[in-house]
Formats: C-alpha cells, structure tokens, sequence
C-alpha cells in the first residue's frame, strides 16, 4: 500500500479517533522499543524495532493529517522532520556521536508544539508540553550538554511528549473546531485561487475595452 493511498484513507477517517490513534501508536512504539532493547536480544529485538518505527511512522502520518488545517506547509515539514529521523535511528547514525535522530525528533515536537498552539481544538498548555520536549530534544545536538543535563532532560522530554499523547488517546480533539478550522482552511483554498484569477481577467478586460464601473 503506497503512502497516498495510506495518507488518503486517515483524511477519511473521524478527526477524534486519528488524535486517540496517534496518542496509542506513540505509547505502543514507546513501550515496544523499550521493550527490545532492554529484554530482548537478537532477532526479537530488531522486530521490536521495526514495530516500533512503523507505529511511529504510522503516527507521524496521522498527526499530519490532523495539523494540516493549522498550517499544512508546518504540518508536512514536522512531518518530514520526523520520518528523516527515524530514518536515521533504523541506520544507527550517529554523526561525531551526536543522536541525530533524537535531534530530528526534537524538531518534530517543535513544530508540532507550535502547530497545537495555533490551533482552537487542542488546550494550549499542550502546545507549551510538546515544545518544551522538543527544546529537550534537541540538546543532544551537543553531546556533553546532554550528558550534563541526563537524566532530568530525558525526563522532561518524555513527560511532555508523553502528556500530549496520553491527552490524544484519552481525550480526542474539539471535533467541532477541527471541522470548522478544516472547512475554513479548504474555502480559502478554494477561493483565493479562482478570485484572484478573476480579478485578473476582468482587469486586462476593462482596460483593453475602457469598461469601467457605473456610479
């Protein structure tokens, strides 16, 4: 199943059941990868890897979807941040010793901190939540800096993206200002096109005819 396809069917899906999905696949990921890397060897821990970065890559796509009426260039760059992050954790790159994936990560909760901040559907203290665990994140840019503040900033990290998921899995989103934020963001889309256009073709007419406007 191609990534349009998979993108196309959460569009269709409720608004309020794709928020409570992203908050179990991030929860199930979380306790998959802890999992593997602290029980299991070999075999069982590299498939409890891919489960879970497939539920993180699986999340990532729904959280698009659901940001997207915010802002969808924002949406879609978080969105990127995310899947080259994850990305590079599959490969175990590790530049000069820096977790870049975990840096990428950081840019993700950012954005998506930012996103959850404008929008009307969400409590804003969320916002606040997520772009605090993407401040933490990206710290590991800086090795020592990360190593200096650990463990209190993985605590940080993981308390404030993990409060705004267990709040998506419990709570949902405001479904009514999802719509009515969705159905504002596609009339602009749908207008500012056809009425800039028209405004063009009716100028370059009136003046190649000298029609002006009667008082």
């Amino acid at each position: 199943m191609s990534t349009a396809v998979i993108v196309e069917r959460i569009a269709e899906t409720s608004p309020r059941f794709k928020a409570r999905m992203a908050g179990a696949l991030y929860l199930l990921s979380l306790l998959t990868a802890s999992f593997g890397e602290s029980f299991v060897q070999g075999r069982l821990a590299v498939a409890a890897g891919l489960i879970a970065a497939s539920g993180m890559v699986f999340m990532t796509l729904i959280l698009y979807d659901i940001f997207k009426p915010v802002n969808p260039g924002l949406s879609l760059l978080a969105a990127w941040f995310n899947l080259v992050g994850l990305s590079f954790e599959a490969l175990r790159w590790n530049p000069a010793g820096v977790d870049i994936a975990l840096v990428f990560a950081g840019f993700h909760c950012l954005l998506i901190g930012y996103l959850i901040f404008r929008s009307t559907f969400l409590p804003r203290i969320l916002g606040a939540l997520m772009a605090i665990a993407g401040l933490v994140w990206v710290t590991y840019l800086s090795t020592p800096l990360a190593n200096y503040l650990s463990p209190y900033n993985v605590a940080a990290g993981i308390l404030g993206e993990g409060s705004v998921m267990l709040w998506l899995l419990a709570m949902g989103v405001a479904v009514q200002r999802w719509k009515d934020k969705a159905g504002t963001a596609g009339v602009g889309d749908r207008m500012q096109p056809r009425t800039f256009d028209s405004i063009t073709r009716n100028s370059i007419f009136r003046r190649k005819y000298g029609i002006t406007h009667c008082s």
